[in-house]
């Protein structure tokens, strides 16, 4: 007998396989479709102003998105996060417009009062073993009535200049072309030194290896990429400083997922969390530290979406939750758990932010565009259904 017998795929699991990439076919070819639409129909879709715009509106979703990609892993959800974006962002709003405080610091404290509350809801859904619903749900009234206890159900400015400046450059600010392809050259470097030590590790553990040609066509792709994103943004003003807090996000999430124990363990406990409990995995310390992590990113989306709206106002985060997990889902993040990629979480949110960002240029009605996003999550649901029946 073979030492090293090859055991013949199971009609699931070769199902399995080619779901995947179903999945993101259709999601590129849904992407282009969206993309050609609005094109015909609203030719300054593409137009440099409107694409900076849209990346702004896309760094906003997506980080939160990304915030719900490792409450989702685990198989948890959070309902909360939208009415956290406008508490979080409205605790630093007063505290700059009516206690002048400096930015920096009322920042600060939003995001503690962020990874405080996240970090105690998620302690309170393990340890008790109340579904992480129920324990959102009732978040997402909390937050909501303290958030306007917060702002007095009045709207509190965000204003340029004095000690809300820093504030307010959240989507004001871009960097400008030189600095702006500099980074993306140390961005390419690192993604090339990235790859190179990925397939030392792979060789030295004796696990298989991309082929080179491939590697390189990825790391080509994704450097035409990087240097075409540069190029556009900077037809306008530059890159906006959201995308670059995304970046900083979606590498933290991506290194924290991929590369360390407590992503391995997220995984673990999704996949199957007696599973994993049994097998020495601290499920408690897991599915709380993803809470925490998630406060920390909703207080950030906060200040963001608060930033760009201008204004701390009622509606600040209405619903912000439906789209975070709808990206997550439609980018192939599983709402049961243990599948997710910080890649097919981009995707997705690009997807939802340009399906909003063109409704609006189209002058879309709001009961028409709720309507869209609806459809648009129960069609990501169907897909994740049927999927994972295959």
């Amino acid at each position: 007998m073979s030492p090293n017998p090859v055991r013949a795929a199971s009609p699931t699991e070769s199902a399995r396989r080619r779901a995947v990439p179903v999945r993101d076919f259709s999601l590129v070819i849904a992407l282009a479709v969206v993309w050609a639409f609005f094109a015909a129909m609203a030719p300054e879709f593409l137009g440099a102003r409107n694409l900076s715009m849209l990346v702004i509106e896309l760094s906003v979703t997506a980080t939160l998105a990304l915030g719900m990609l490792l409450v989702l892993l685990p198989g948890q959800i959070d309902l909360s996060a939208g009415s956290g974006v406008g508490l979080i962002g409205g605790i630093a709003s007063v505290l700059v417009f009516h206690h002048q405080w400096p930015a920096l610091a009322a920042l600060a404290a939003g995001s503690v009062v962020g990874v405080l509350l996240w970090g105690a809801m998620g302690r309170l859904i393990i340890r008790e073993r109340i579904p992480a619903f129920i324990i959102t749900l009732g978040g997402l009234l909390v937050f909501k009535g303290l958030f306007w206890l917060v702002i007095r159900n009045a709207t509190v400015p965000v204003a340029p200049g004095g000690s809300t400046n820093l504030y307010s450059a959240l989507t004001t600010y871009y960097l400008p072309q030189l600095p702006a392809l500099c980074l993306a050259g140390l961005a390419v470097l690192g993604l090339v030194l990235a790859k190179v030590r990925d397939r030392r590790e792979r060789r030295r553990l004796g696990l298989t290896v991309e082929e080179g040609e491939l590697s390189f066509l990825k790391l080509f792709t994704a450097a035409q990429g990087i240097l075409l994103f540069v190029l556009l943004t900077c037809q306008f003003r530059g890159v906006p400083l959201p995308a670059l807090l995304l970046a900083a996000v979606a590498l933290g999430v991506h290194a924290i997922t991929r590369h360390t124990v407590f992503g391995r363990h997220l995984y673990a406990v999704g996949g199957n969390e007696e599973a994993a409990f049994v097998a020495g995995v601290p499920v408690a310390r897991v599915v709380t530290l993803a809470f925490a992590c998630m406060g920390g990113i909703v207080a950030l989306t906060g200040f963001l979406q608060t930033a760009y709206s201008g204004a701390s106002t009622t509606t600040v985060g209405d619903l912000m939750e439906l789209d975070a997990i709808a990206a997550c889902v439609v980018g192939g993040t599983s709402l049961r758990g243990g599948r997710g990629s910080v890649l097919g979480v981009l995707f997705g949110a690009l997807l939802m932010a340009s399906l909003m960002n063109g409704m609006t240029l189209l002058a879309v009605s709001p009961e028409l565009k709720f309507m869209v996003r609806g459809l648009v999550l129960a069609l990501a649901v169907w897909m994740d259904v049927r999927l994972n029946r295959a």
